[in-house]
């Protein structure tokens, strides 16, 4: 099978390129590089079933010609810092929900009929039900950037209903893992680097939260996809939660960080249940459906911790990169 992979050279992106690759698959990556960083696919850039191209899914023609001869899309480039989206508003609307639109265009023009998306947890807001499954009514968003997932998954599946194709979404909670370079641990890490004697902890550190290491996190995409069509009655989308079932609070994992580091600093909270606008104080989803298809995680969320900040302490170029 030749796929396509939007955002190849981003963290979960490059991840299921060398995943897609080991398993005998022909991977065409695509990628604007705004966030992707090339040294992600120094492994797959030497593979001869890799083609490398470099576009933003913006432009709509150079995706298109891209496509050609391709049998499946894993589309993942998206604007995907939460709390940037009030700051910028634009980028949530362009990157995520215009860029969706425009791979699916070029999915249709290119004759491509299944697709596999990366939604998220954010979709559900702040909901009523904990933990929340995929199901669950869907509430007032909360974040620009849910809102431009939420617009996505409704295209991606009136196109299917549409047109006859078939999707795949998964709704993820935060990922962790090898090549991470944004997020909370990411922030904390840097925090402690500057001032290894004391951390500032958005909210009060209550905020409950799920975390999913970034292997299981493509192991479950693909397995979802080779389960079965997603075209099951009586809709052509299938939705799945990605996490690994279980919580933890911000407070528990800024003192996982610090022991990982070595460290005992002092803990400051800028208090509130809430860390940033939109910033929901549970995520806790329901994953009954994706185990189902015989998938399990393979890493508790502070295993997944801890090798996320082992991997950042030995590779300080991602901080140098992103200041």
């Amino acid at each position: 099978m030749r796929v396509f992979v939007t955002g190849a050279a981003g963290f979960i992106g490059s991840h299921l390129v060398d995943r897609l690759l080991a398993e005998g698959e022909t991977v065409v990556g695509w990628d604007n590089f705004s966030t992707g960083q090339p040294e992600f696919l120094a492994g797959a850039s030497a593979h001869p079933a890799f083609t490398l191209i470099r576009g933003d899914t913006l432009d709509l023609p150079a995706l298109t010609a891209a496509m050609a001869g391709c049998d499946f899309v894993f589309h993942l480039a998206a604007s995907a810092d939460v709390r940037s989206g009030l700051e910028f508003p634009r980028r949530d609307l362009e990157q995520n929900t215009v860029a969706t639109h425009h791979v699916l265009a070029a999915m249709r023009a290119a004759g491509i009929g299944r697709i596999a998306f990366s939604s998220t947890g954010s979709v559900y807001g702040e909901p009523a039900v904990i933990p929340t499954p995929e199901d669950a009514p869907m509430p007032v968003q909360t974040s620009l950037y849910g809102a431009s997932k939420v617009a996505c998954e409704g295209m991606i599946s009136a196109w299917c209903e549409g047109f006859g194709g078939e999707a795949w979404i998964f709704r993820f909670v935060s990922i962790l893992g090898e090549r991470y370079t944004h997020g909370h641990v990411y922030d904390f890490v840097r925090q402690l680097r500057a001032h290894p004697d004391r951390l500032h902890v958005l909210g009060d550190g209550t905020q409950r939260k799920s975390y999913l290491y970034v292997g299981d996190c493509v192991a479950a995409m693909l397995r979802a996809v080779r389960s079965g069509s997603a075209a099951t009655a009586p809709h052509r989308t299938a939705i799945y939660n990605l996490g690994t079932g279980a919580w933890c609070d911000v407070s528990d994992s800024a003192r996982w960080i610090a022991a990982a580091l070595g460290l005992s600093p002092q803990i400051d909270y800028a208090g509130g249940k809430r860390g940033w606008a939109g910033d929901s104080p549970v995520v806790h989803l329901a994953t009954d459906r994706i185990r189902a298809t015989g998938w399990s995680p393979t890493l508790t969320i502070e295993q997944s911790v801890v090798r996320t900040v082992h991997w950042l302490r030995d590779h300080p170029w991602v901080f140098e990169r992103r200041a």
